[in-house]
């Protein structure tokens, strides 16, 4: 077992309200490699989780950067996503997230490298990445790309190591955590009408994100940011000012881009 480390920085620019998340082998607070090559020379390794590489993090509430940190299998992480290598530019390095801002974005992707911390119990997730709840909203924990990455998760941990016997498919999928659920769940716990409502609303949000936009594909940022907006505000409209900003961190009608354009750009290369 290695510990994986967890980090995050503003995406996009300094003044971003959403933060990019990444994943390392090694603390970089202690080895801030300057870049990738370093890395490698160094016998570690960097999942640049649909970003570029960043020697250390930080952003407001984790001044240097760092999230969480867990014990992870080294083969099973780099199976689910290969390390070392630009997502942007190596599909291997994409885990099932294919499409960036369509099946989802760093967070979920920086979650599959995590699924490596499970154990037998709960992986680690980057849930305290600012942006996160809205993420999740849109995306879910993994991504859209359910059936693919079951896919994955079969060929790559199909054998619980704690108990060394296979696990089913439905034993895999309610393995796996639905952040957003479990937020939400806590939030609204005393009012489950409002919750039941809200989960009903992200299945749809889920399904309509996971469709290709007709005649558009891939979809540019703004058009993804959009509409990503556009599904918030319908949540907006059903949770109420103070129930929403509970849920999302953020005033209703806030303008939140999650889909960095940058990174889109060249996610079909």
């Amino acid at each position: 077992m290695t510990t994986l480390f967890a980090w995050v920085t503003p995406a996009f620019s300094s003044g971003s309200p959403v933060d990019h998340t990444w994943i390392t082998d090694y603390d970089n607070r202690a080895h801030p490699y300057p870049d990738i090559a370093a890395v490698k020379a160094a016998g570690a390794s960097n999942w640049y989780c649909w970003g570029s590489f960043h020697p250390t993090g930080g952003a407001p509430g984790h001044a240097d950067g760092f999230l969480a940190s867990a014990n992870g299998d080294m083969a099973i992480a780099n199976c689910l996503v290969l390390t070392n290598a630009d997502s942007r530019d190596v599909a291997a390095a994409r885990g099932t997230i294919f499409t960036y801002g369509v099946d989802g974005v760093c967070h979920q992707l920086a979650n599959q490298v995590l699924y490596s911390t499970a154990g037998g119990g709960k992986p680690l997730t980057v849930k305290g990445a600012r942006g996160y709840s809205v993420s999740t909203f849109l995306y879910g924990t993994y991504g859209l790309q359910s059936a693919a990455w079951l896919a994955k998760l079969q060929s790559c941990a199909g054998v619980d190591r704690m108990t060394t016997r296979p696990m089913s498919a439905e034993a895999e999928m309610d393995h796996l955590p639905d952040d957003f659920e479990v937020h939400a769940a806590e939030v609204l716990s005393g009012q489950p009408e409002v919750l039941a409502r809200l989960l009903a609303l992200r299945s749809e949000v889920n399904a309509f994100v996971a469709r290709e936009t007709p005649g558009v594909f891939p979809p540019d940022a703004a058009l993804l940011n959009a509409r990503n907006q556009h599904l918030l505000d319908q949540a907006a409209v059903l949770l109420g000012p103070e129930l929403f900003i509970a849920v999302f961190g953020l005033e209703p009608g806030e303008a939140i881009d999650v889909v960095d354009p940058t990174v889109l750009d060249r996610s079909g290369e």
